[in-house]
């Protein structure tokens, strides 16, 4: 207790000094606080100042790539659209060729029917070699039809028609091939008829013009019945004569032969 009462006057003398040095102490704190603030404001100012920096650096970086965005979207859209077109292009195309292809074919197809077409006409208008009677001789087709369809009618029995089939062919064609084949059988269809003065005509004119024919004694023969029909025997003995005498080794020579022993 005593001790406590000697001390109390030692710390009432510290008292004083302890606040006469405190004012010093806090105004230093004080100083060196303020600089650390002020520090701190300048870099947080300047920080500032650079993050606008890069915010204005960035917003301008964003704003080019946005505008090259841009840009890539429309480039996109006119490759788009000359891609359509092209598309639509090559559609017409497609459908062009496909209507070419189509018209081609259908003019080779005509090219070759007409190709075939004029062959045949050719076909028909070249001549054609022809052996008949132990002769050869060139003919037109339609010249061979007429003579064949002529003798066809012939040999069918139907001599009215055959009769003027030949004599139709013989106007037509008077230097063909055919001329003596085609007397020959029109004064056959005529004696079949009974038309006997128009076959005495016929088998006289043969016998004139192609005496060294095959059937030229056959004619002689005919021509000497046709006679005979008309009643004229002697004249019909005159024909026989002469086959007898121009073709003796013939058969038509025999049969008028006999013949010849019938007529009075």
């Amino acid at each position: 207790m005593r001790l406590d009462r000697a001390m109390r006057p030692a710390r009432l003398l510290a008292l004083p000094l302890l606040l006469a040095l405190q004012p010093a102490w806090a105004l230093f704190e004080d100083d060196e606080a303020r600089k650390a603030i002020l520090d701190l404001r300048a870099r947080v100012a300047q920080n500032d100042e650079a993050h606008k920096a890069r915010i204005a650096e960035l917003g301008s970086a964003n704003a080019q790539l946005l505008e090259q965005i841009a840009a890539l979207r429309r480039s996109l859209l006119d490759l788009n659209n000359q891609l359509e077109l092209m598309r639509t292009d090559l559609a017409r195309l497609r459908g062009t060729d496909e209507q070419t292809q189509r018209e081609l074919a259908e003019l080779q197809k005509r090219q070759k029917d007409l190709g075939q077409s004029i062959d045949e006409r050719v076909r028909r208008l070249e001549p054609v070699r022809v052996s008949l009677d132990g002769r050869e001789f060139n003919a037109d087709p339609d010249e061979r039809k007429a003579y064949d369809d002529a003798v066809a009618l012939m040999r069918g029995g139907d001599f009215d028609k055959a009769a003027v089939a030949l004599a139709a062919f013989q106007r037509r064609y008077p230097a063909s091939g055919y001329a003596d084949s085609a007397r020959f059988w029109l004064g056959n269809a005529q004696y079949a008829r009974r038309d006997y003065k128009e076959a005495i005509a016929s088998f006289r004119s043969f016998a004139a013009a192609a005496p060294d024919h095959p059937r030229a004694p056959e004619a002689l023969l005919a021509l000497a019945n046709s006679q005979a029909e008309m009643k004229d025997a002697k004249a019909a003995r005159k024909t026989i004569e002469d086959l007898m005498k121009a073709y003796p080794k013939s058969e038509a020579a025999q049969a008028g032969k006999e013949r010849l022993a019938s007529l009075k």
